[in-house]
């Protein structure tokens, strides 16, 4: 008999990194005052109640139907429409946006974990309301003031929902190769015509009506990236009163059958002369543009973090339902009782792999939301310019390992986690396309080697470096604290520092050495974050046990927990150092007529 899987929203730990790790009303009281744990509790508690009983029951049926389109309309599947009602009647949508136009104002902070709870209950529905808000984010910030009153206030809501058009059946990475065009039409508008493929959430029946953002070309401008310009294409036309008109020259060529997140409705779009707005400048579209890629790198990171979450769970409960096989220890006892299957040491390692990379993730994610605040809230440039550096770590690390640790969910269920009756197969599916979707990986490591390591001259990873070395010189003495968490991570800082060292020394005279390196930098570094992650926590950890009115079975789990990731993840520093300084002609030598 196989459990069928449930979710439990882990909100304690989400208290923990709040207001024992980061301690954000302490820290940082111009932000986070109103957010007191009596504040914050409630707000996560009703989120997580929301996923685990409202959205999760949706999640399985989005797999198996999946979205279809019929005369033009594209239909989500049975519980979509519900599920999303659920989140809008809640404002959920409506957290970190801005009063003015109708949200809540609530820091990106306290936000974070609700998306980690919808992700985790259904992340194909999710996407539809995150992509709105990246939507909002860009018109918000480059928008004209006619454009943000017509459009924020329905997007916040996600009354109406929002897209992000760059693919073409031609170019995916390279986008100075995008054909749609955009041919000035007067009264500020334009035609725009051309395809665009792979736009996830592109047509659906859950919003009233949906807002393109379109890359296309004026004609003129120039070759390349710097003639491409960004346009707010809404499915159907707006009146001057803001209600809806007709419909535009939008249309759904079909839904890509794919291989996970079957409840999203990835689409091929075709544009045939439909009525566009200019966002931003001519010309400037692609750096318009990437506030909203950039939004979403961080979602995307926060999508495999829920993935392994939920996956995680599941493989759990099998482990500790699941009987078979007599541990090595009971081999020569008298007492027959069968045990399940947690208690076999390889079980154990797989499980203890997921919930090691899980809580550090968690911690991370919630790192980078509190520097984004502090850019949003301070103008911090220092923590704009730090998770500008991060961004590309958190996107690929978390997809990469979030996947990973999916896999390792499967493999503890054994057959049962490879049959589609158990819904684990469905976790490893859709955690898939987040190795792929808002830049694949490989691009993110090349982002980071190539230009956020630069980026200031290279201040912000000389900030990261020193604020890990502060936070060892300043912390506690204690001893398990020194053994077992900051001699590790002084090893693995030393390992992120020697492979810089071998980039800046060769780097200049041979690109290709750098990027022939920079998937394994990029976890080199993910794992430094990750150890620094683990190392805070144990601190605070071996701070509140015995001393705090909390049980101490938390904290004790903490520290197993972290010194597991120290011992057996942390070291891979060492691997990827290697592999990152064995240069380039490893992997360039072998003539390409040989493969």
């Amino acid at each position: 008999i196989i459990t069928m899987p449930k979710y439990t929203p882990p909100i304690k730990d989400f208290l923990f990194l709040l207001f024992e790790l980061f301690q954000i009303k302490k820290v940082n009281p111009e932000i986070f005052s109103e957010y007191g744990e009596d504040v914050v509790e409630p707000i996560l508690t009703e989120a997580g109640k929301l996923a685990a009983e409202m959205i999760f029951p949706s999640n399985a049926l989005g797999d198996m139907e999946g979205c279809r389109l019929e005369a033009g309309n594209v239909f989500t599947p049975s519980g979509f429409k519900q599920a999303f009602k659920y989140i809008c009647d809640g404002e959920w949508p409506t957290l970190n946006c801005d009063p003015e136009y109708g949200g809540q104002g609530i820091p990106l902070t306290i936000a974070t974990p609700v998306g980690e709870f919808f992700g985790s209950a259904n992340v194909a529905l999710y996407i539809y309301h995150v992509l709105s808000h990246g939507v909002y984010s860009t018109i918000k910030e480059h928008g004209t003031e006619d454009q943000r009153n017509v459009f924020l206030p329905k997007l916040v809501k996600s009354k109406w929902t929002g897209t992000m058009n760059l693919t073409e059946p031609q170019c995916g990475t390279d986008l100075g190769l995008i054909k749609t065009k955009a041919l000035p039409a007067g009264n500020s508008t334009y035609k725009i015509s051309g395809q665009k493929i792979y736009i996830s959430a592109g047509d659906h029946d859950l919003s009233e009506n949906i807002i393109h953002l379109v890359l296309a070309r004026i004609p003129g401008s120039p070759d390349g990236v710097k003639g491409i310009s960004l346009f707010i294409v809404p499915k159907f036309l707006i009146g001057a009163n803001g209600q809806i008109k007709s419909k535009n020259n939008v249309s759904v060529g079909k839904i890509e059958s794919k291989m996970g997140i079957h409840g999203n409705a990835t689409c091929v779009m075709d544009y045939d002369e439909a009525t566009g707005y200019l966002l931003g400048f001519e010309n400037k579209g692609l750096a318009s543009m990437f506030t909203m890629m950039n939004e979403a790198r961080l979602a995307v990171g926060i999508q495999g973090l829920s993935q392994a979450e939920i996956s995680y769970q599941h493989a759990t409960q099998y482990a500790k339902d699941r009987v078979q096989g007599v541990p090595i220890s009971k081999k020569n006892s008298t007492n027959t009782r069968e045990e399940t299957i947690i208690a076999h040491p390889d079980v154990r390692r797989m499980l203890m792999e997921q919930k090691s990379f899980i809580e550090g993730a968690r911690a991370f994610s919630i790192w980078c939301s509190l520097l984004i605040d502090r850019g949003n809230y301070l103008n911090d440039t220092n923590s704009i310019g730090l998770v500008s550096l991060l961004i590309p770590v958190f996107k690929a690390f978390l997809s990469d390992k979030g996947f990973e640790s999916t896999i390792s969910a499967q493999q503890v269920m054994g057959g049962h986690g490879y049959i589609e009756e158990s819904g684990m197969s469905q976790f490893v599916r859709d955690s898939r396309i987040a190795m792929i979707y808002e830049g694949t990986n490989g691009v993110q490591a090349i982002d980071l080697v190539g230009r956020k390591l630069l980026a200031s001259g290279g201040v912000y990873v000389v900030q990261f470096i020193n604020e890990i070395k502060s936070f060892m010189k300043e912390s506690s003495t204690d001893a398990i604290l020194q053994e077992e968490f900051i001699t590790p991570l002084k090893s693995a800082l030393s390992d992120l520092e020697s492979s810089l060292s071998d980039f800046m020394e060769r780097g200049s005279a041979d690109p290709e050495r750098v990027l022939s390196g920079a998937t394994d930098f990029l976890h080199l570094f993910g794992h430094v974050v990750l150890g620094y992650m683990w190392s805070k926590m144990a601190e605070v950890s071996l701070e509140k046990i015995g001393k705090s009115d909390k049980d101490d079975t938390f904290y004790q789990s903490k520290l197993i927990t972290g010194k597991f990731y120290m011992k057996r993840s942390l070291p891979e520093t060492k691997v990827r150092l290697a592999r990152v300084i064995s240069g380039k002609s490893v992997v360039m030598d072998l003539n390409k007529e040989l493969f």
